[in-house]
């Protein structure tokens, strides 16, 4: 048996509700005839009647209340796939799938979606921790609609990198230490015990270079790969750090101290989507977060 259309069942829905088949027709703004054929496709598709044909009213069959009870719910599902579809095409509701590592999204994402949630709350950021390369090869294969990522990165098939925003990196010091310089050296740093981004991190290497550039590679007393937890055991006087300057807890929390690096190091971030024209819902956040890049 071929699908059932849609709006032969509408027309069904329309001709129990209104009692007649000129009713329906009226309702739909339907000939009479095209209400006719459109009961009786359904009636030979089936294999049987739905509808009494009687006066003063026509009447569901009960395999006629079963199919309009049916339908009801389908009809209305139908609806409201339509009006979704609508209003993601308008950038006003469905799902944005956004890469980015937790340092980032923690920091950089919130006033993104606190903006969405008062203009566009129908709009649903679903964020994913991710490395940088694990967001552009999900942005590559379809999997992510836009993400977040440290530069520079090779160029990727298919996915567009724009510069978003550029951020100093800062050496971030137990405070208990003391009597400390104005500004950090590489061969003042590496002369104390170090907490560090793990190796599979952009920032890593980053800061590897920076040490390089001044002859040194030290060996980290601890790496890890989640900003705040490298700052709470710099709090705790375990060692000292490089983080990118973004608002976090170092100028908030007593037991750290921030100095600017000599030479100066600094953070990029990209702002990635897949190339090409993007819909009018993956536009929207990603002028949104053009505009918070400042």
């Amino acid at each position: 048996m071929r699908e059932l259309n849609l709006d032969r069942l509408r027309t069904l829905l329309a001709v129990a509700d209104g009692g007649s088949f000129a009713a329906a027709a009226q309702q739909l703004a339907l000939s009479p005839p095209t209400v006719t054929l459109h009961v009786a496709d359904l009636e030979s598709r089936l294999g049987t009647p739905l509808l009494h044909r009687g006066r003063p009213a026509a009447t569901p069959t009960p395999a006629g209340r079963l199919l309009i009870d049916h339908a009801r719910r389908l009809l209305a599902e139908a609806d409201a796939l339509v009006d979704a579809v609508q209003r993601h095409v308008a950038g006003q509701g469905g799902r944005v799938r956004l890469g980015a590592s937790t340092g980032v999204i923690v920091q950089w994402l919130p006033p993104v979606l606190q903006q969405l949630a008062a203009e566009a709350p129908g709009i649903d950021v679903q964020l994913q921790v991710l490395t940088s390369a694990d967001t552009l090869a999900g942005l590559a294969a379809g999997r992510l609609d836009l993400g977040l990522v440290a530069l520079p990165q090779p160029p990727r098939a298919g996915v567009l990198v724009q510069p978003w925003r550029r951020d100093p990196v800062l050496a971030v010091l137990p405070a208990v230490w003391g009597d400390l310089p104005d500004s950090v050296t590489p061969a003042w740093l590496a002369a104390r015990p170090l907490v560090l981004n793990d190796a599979g991190t952009h920032l890593a290497r980053l800061c590897a270079d920076w040490f390089a550039q001044a002859g040194l590679a030290p060996a980290a007393r601890i790496t890890l790969n989640f900003n705040d937890a490298v700052r709470s055991l710099v709090a705790a006087g375990y060692g000292a750090s490089l983080l990118p300057h973004d608002g976090g807890p170092a100028g908030l929390d007593a037991r750290l101290a921030t100095r600017p690096l000599d030479p100066p190091l600094w953070r990029a971030l990209g702002l990635a989507r897949r190339d090409g024209p993007p819909d009018a819902l993956v536009e929207r956040v990603w002028q949104l977060l053009r505009a918070q890049a400042g």
